[in-house]
């Protein structure tokens, strides 16, 4: 696989920059949903925004010299530095377009005010993505082999489908359970129409499947080799999501953030905004069992 994907340069490069954005959205993604990052970007006069660039480029920059979202190390400034400044506009492009996804950046906000939210938001998606090659290193272990006979190898299929489950539920429960009883859950939902909300869903789905299956983490290709049985790259991403969406509303459930007498479609608007980070942290918690 890796002989491959060094075969081909745009390939390769085409999946470093898949990898740099899911390694921004596993740690990115919790102060997305933070309202008091949106009102300090809001008020922040350009200086600030351009200070909080520079202090973004400098975490990052070190990040790139020992690590990096790429799978070969760089050594020279130079060679860093580049890289950081990719880092960097990357962070700013990803923390922009999930911002106009959840509408607290539409076409009539004023440019300043865009601008200092995406820059204040572009911080923690930048060490993300500068931490990237490291995220979820650790494969899956090989002591769960295949037995003999068809009663062992359906126990297998069975087993491994449970563990995935399992591991989807604790992933979306890590990373989504204290964005759950905040007000930022409601709020985004209220401005979001159907058609935003069947593309969070789309863009959910995507981020799942690209972060197990494109990204390309040290346990992918175990993942593709699970013997589940949903196992297929799109049904397993499909059965995932509905999991996450399962957690995400028994969360809403647990903190009493969902109302019995409201409609079932604002009910389901809620899940599903916070289905989001769940099944960022879904594909996350499968990749690291």
């Amino acid at each position: 696989m890796a002989a491959t994907r060094t075969a081909n340069p745009w390939a390769e490069e085409g999946i470093n920059l898949v990898r740099a954005v899911s390694g921004g959205l596993l740690f990115g993604i919790p102060l997305l949903y933070t309202m008091e990052v949106w009102w300090v970007g809001t008020y922040t006069e350009p200086a600030r925004v351009f200070a909080v660039l520079l202090l973004t480029f400098l975490p990052v920059w070190f990040l790139n010299r020992t690590s990096g979202f790429r799978s070969t190390k760089d050594v020279r400034l130079a060679d860093a530095a580049m890289d950081s400044v990719e880092t960097v506009a990357l962070g700013v492009v990803t923390a922009g377009a999930l911002l106009f996804l959840l509408q607290e950046i539409t076409f009539s906000t004023p440019i300043a005010e865009a601008v200092g939210k995406v820059s204040f938001e572009a911080m923690p998606f930048g060490i993300g993505i500068a931490l990237a090659h490291h995220f979820l290193r650790r494969g899956r272990t090989d002591g769960d082999e295949s037995g003999s006979g068809n009663g062992a190898k359906e126990n297998d299929r069975l087993h491994a489908t449970v563990a995935d489950i399992g591991a989807t539920v604790i992933g979306a429960v890590f990373v989504a359970f204290n964005i759950a009883p905040t007000d930022e859950v409601p709020m985004i939902a209220s401005a979001l129409g159907p058609y935003a909300l069947v593309a969070l869903i789309v863009v959910s789905l995507l981020v799942s499947f690209c972060v197990v299956f494109v990204a390309g983490f040290s346990n992918e290709e175990q993942r593709r080799n699970q013997p589940g049985i949903f196992q297929h790259p799109i049904s397993e991403t499909v059965a995932c999501y509905l999991v996450a969406l399962i957690a995400s509303g028994v969360m809403l459930w647990y903190f009493q953030r969902l109302d019995a007498s409201a409609p079932w479609q604002e009910t389901l608007g809620h899940i599903v905004v916070l289905g989001l980070p769940a099944s960022v942290g879904g594909a996350a918690g499968r990749l690291a069992t």
